[in-house]
């Protein structure tokens, strides 16, 4: 089975949204949605994702599962806006609960906020199956980047988040909290364990040097044979050490703050403060 894959690129973020549709029905699911937000005004922005709902709308698709890779630390999610406009449920790792335990603590969240999950309509654990119209959906959790990210294989294809980019580019970085180069490279194998001809979708794209277009698509193949941080067969031993290093010289993501305080609570803000506002926190010193 081969799933009719749309993305939308967004130039803010270098994030890629997917509809992924089943081509015998009208039904979809939303893969790792965006929502504008300017860190100078708080304001947030609807723009990118009006865009997906549109194309779903004027193509008279039925929106089934909003589905989560990870809690992002670059974007914030626009889930809880498109299960208002088009109903859906919004899903993500059964993990979520240690990156809301972590961050909760980073963020003093207090007793308030719930670490169980709850705050999402599904939680999926390695080996779970879900059904996009009469398409199957395959839940492998893939962690490394962060403990809570998945990889959707549908058919023939395979929705990897930040796990891996285009093989010009390598591999997600493993330096957040809860992330480890050695488990990610473990991920990375149960990933191209699958066939050769399988399609691989990445979270993101950042133009490798030498490279004029952006570009989200390639193959197990591909990867296995020219990803420039784990193809060729590098042993795990020299990824961990490479990508260790690489971490080491990266800053912080420009929008990590909002992000995670808005994705751990599946795309919320937080609870309105008795003027009727929400706010977002900025810990000193602390990420």
């Amino acid at each position: 089975m081969s799933p009719n894959i749309k993305a939308f690129f967004d130039h803010a973020t270098n994030t890629i949204t997917y509809i992924v549709a089943d081509p015998n029905s009208r039904k979809i699911a939303i893969v790792d949605s965006v929502l504008g937000f300017d860190p100078a005004s708080g304001r947030t922005d609807t723009t990118p994702v009006d865009t997906v709902i549109d194309y779903i709308r004027a193509e008279g698709l039925e929106l089934e599962w909003i589905l989560e890779s990870h809690v992002h630390a670059d974007h914030l999610s626009a889930a809880p806006y498109l299960q208002e406009q088009l109903g859906g449920k919004i899903g993500i790792g059964d993990q979520i609960i240690v990156v809301q335990d972590v961050f909760g603590k980073v963020f003093n969240e207090g007793t308030k906020f719930q670490r169980d999950g709850s705050q999402f309509d599904a939680l999926f654990k390695d080996g779970d199956t879900i059904h996009i119209g009469q398409m199957r959906c395959d839940i492998l959790h893939t962690p490394g980047h962060t403990p809570a990210c998945l990889t959707f294989v549908v058919g023939d294809a395979a929705l990897v988040g930040d796990t891996l980019f285009m093989p010009d580019f390598g591999t997600a970085r493993a330096d957040f909290p809860g992330g480890s180069a050695e488990t990610l490279y473990n991920s990375i194998q149960k990933i191209l364990a699958l066939p050769d001809e399988t399609r691989i979708f990445v979270g993101h794209d950042y133009k490798a040097p030498g490279r004029d277009e952006f570009a989200w698509e390639t193959t197990v193949g591909v990867q296995k044979a020219r990803n420039v941080h784990i193809g060729e067969g590098k042993t795990k031993e020299a990824f961990v050490e490479a990508r260790n290093k690489r971490d080491g010289e990266l800053s912080m993501p420009k929008l990590i703050v909002p992000s995670l305080q808005v994705n751990m609570r599946a795309g919320n803000m937080p609870e309105p403060e008795d003027n009727g506002v929400s706010y977002l926190k900025t810990p000193i010193d602390k990420l």
